[in-house]
């Protein structure tokens, strides 16, 4: 057996033994900013960004979890995105991977999320909280976990293959 290929427990168990070390500490919370800003830490590795999409939360829940609408939503890169707690999703043709850690219907997503190109076995913390405002949905967004020098890059990134593809799908 290859010793990259891990199982469904054991990536649960060294996620969950790790969970404790991604967690936002009370600094990181404050300085990620205020509502609907956009900023990097400057204590910690962490991400805050929020959008407002014109659609209710079942349907960007849907969008965010199931590939056929996360590919039209995002410009039809491959993507394969299981729909159970603990399965795996590979993104963009293969450039972002990961696995589910929480699921809750039209509500939120939390992933082991990582880019193929950072180390083997790093993996981030991608949590999208879905809350009804008015018609739409905010997502409220945070990443946490990265490598070290990947934020600005990874803000762009958010903003550009995530939610302004998300708001274009939804306002069509």
């Amino acid at each position: 057996m290859n010793s990259e290929v891990w199982t469904r427990r054991r990536f649960s168990f060294t996620l969950t033994s790790a969970l404790p070390g991604f967690a936002l500490s009370a600094s990181a919370r404050a300085a990620i900013g205020a509502r609907g800003s956009e900023e990097v830490s400057k204590t910690e590795e962490a991400i805050h960004q929020e959008v407002l999409l014109k659609a209710n939360r079942k349907r960007v829940y849907d969008a965010l979890i199931e590939a056929e609408q996360f590919q039209k939503a995002t410009g039809g890169a491959a993507a394969e995105i299981s729909r159970e707690v603990g399965g795996a999703f590979s993104l963009f043709d293969g450039h972002i991977l990961g696995r589910h850690i929480e699921l809750v219907p039209s509500a939120r997503i939390v992933q082991a999320w990582r880019s193929s190109g950072w180390e083997n076995g790093k993996y981030s913390i991608a949590r999208f909280e879905l809350l009804d405002e008015g018609v739409g949905t905010r997502i409220v967004f945070e990443h946490t976990g990265f490598p070290k020098g990947e934020a600005a890059h990874l803000v762009t990134g958010w903003k550009e293959n995530y939610w302004n593809a998300l708001v274009r799908y939804f306002s069509a």
